[in-house]
């Protein structure tokens, strides 16, 4: 299953020549509470006013509780999130050969950066109120994802690695890639020992929740606790996590963006904390080089550091080192966050060439 309204308004769009000037009025449109662009095609405009219309069963107490948490535990959530769920979405083969060959696959930095905007958006403190930008970014990645529904099937190279599917970005899909980011997000919380409340816990599942519906899922197939997410997700995406060409890729882009920003944050220190954070399983399936030096002291040193950072060990208790190892995550997340900043979702109307 798919998302057949938008799938067939977009490959209409795409049919008519509109994209160029589709696009150029959706980069006016950034935040949740601002009017959709004039100008838009009829047909577009009215489907998109009913998409970015939040479900009745949003609940905004949740929602503040859950930007709260956003802000109290940026650091993890934003390292997890663009870290964890950049380096996991390369071993999804369906995701990685749709990336790969897309349009967007020509410039694989720019690609990589549109990747994370949505997961970064989610993460924002104003996430879903009126001057955040989840609801902006959930309509355009439905829009994006339309239009790859619409091109893949004619590009010889996706065709012949899709493994039999006829049409990319189905529901399943989509909710693997879901599990890759708050599921994966809190199976790490609590294997890192962060602290988290039940209120805390309840607010986040519910941010992602209405996001999964945002981006065009149907209710019926979202998780309803992280009970059901962790069943689903060991159903759905542990087993078919696995190593491509196009994947392998996509890592290199994803580690060199940040090695070429900084000097200080080398590929080894990068490499290990990549594998430290989606495990070695994963490590070895996307080729994230093993570092002897640097593996076993952000393994001995990250533990020490949320410790000290919960409130649960004291000063003494964090060896030297281990100061080094958070100042370079820390400039490792904010250069990820620093590639999304300008960065727009447009609907592409080409695969990517040859």
């Amino acid at each position: 299953m798919w998302d057949e309204q938008v799938d067939r308004l977009v490959a209409a769009v795409i049919d008519r020549g509109d994209v160029p000037e589709v696009n150029e009025l959706l980069r006016q449109w950034t935040r949740n509470d601002q009017p959709l662009p004039a100008g838009l095609p009829a047909d577009l405009r009215e489907w998109m006013e009913g998409a970015r219309q939040l479900p009745s069963w949003a609940d905004r107490a949740k929602l503040e509780t859950a930007a709260e948490f956003n802000e109290s535990r940026g650091i993890y959530l934003n390292l997890l999130n663009g870290v964890g769920g950049g380096m996991l979405s390369t071993a999804i083969p369906r995701e990685a050969r749709s990336v790969y060959y897309s349009k967007g696959g020509a410039d694989m930095e720019d690609r990589v950066a549109k990747t994370s905007l949505l997961g970064f958006a989610v993460g924002d403190l104003n996430a879903y109120r009126p001057d955040g930008k989840v609801i902006v970014e959930a309509v355009k990645t439905r829009l994006v994802h339309a239009a790859v529904r619409h091109l893949l099937p004619q590009s010889p190279g996706w065709s012949r690695t899709s493994g039999g599917q006829t049409v990319p970005i189905s529901q399943a899909d989509m909710m693997v890639t879901w599990h890759s980011l708050p599921t994966f997000v809190m199976r790490k919380l609590k294997d890192w020992r962060v602290p988290v409340s039940a209120a805390e816990s309840d607010g986040f599942l519910h941010v992602w929740q209405l996001t999964a519906h945002m981006m065009g899922i149907l209710d019926e197939y979202i998780p309803a606790s992280w009970d059901e997410a962790e069943a689903q997700s060991r159903q759905v995406l542990d087993p078919i996590l696995a190593s491509t060409s196009e994947g392998n890729e996509l890592t290199d882009v994803l580690l060199d963006i940040v090695a070429e920003l900084d000097a200080g944050l080398t590929r080894p220190l990068i490499n290990a904390f990549s594998r430290y954070t989606v495990g070695n399983r994963t490590g070895d399936l996307i080729g994230l080089d093993k570092e002897p030096f640097w593996q076993p002291l952000i393994s001995a040193a990250w533990p020490l550091l949320v410790a000290f950072r919960e409130g649960l060990i004291p000063l003494p208790l964090v060896p030297e080192a281990a100061w080094t190892v958070e100042e370079a995550i820390r400039k490792f997340v904010l250069l990820f966050l620093a590639e999304g900043k300008g960065i727009q979702l447009e609907i592409p109307d080409t695969n990517r060439p040859g």
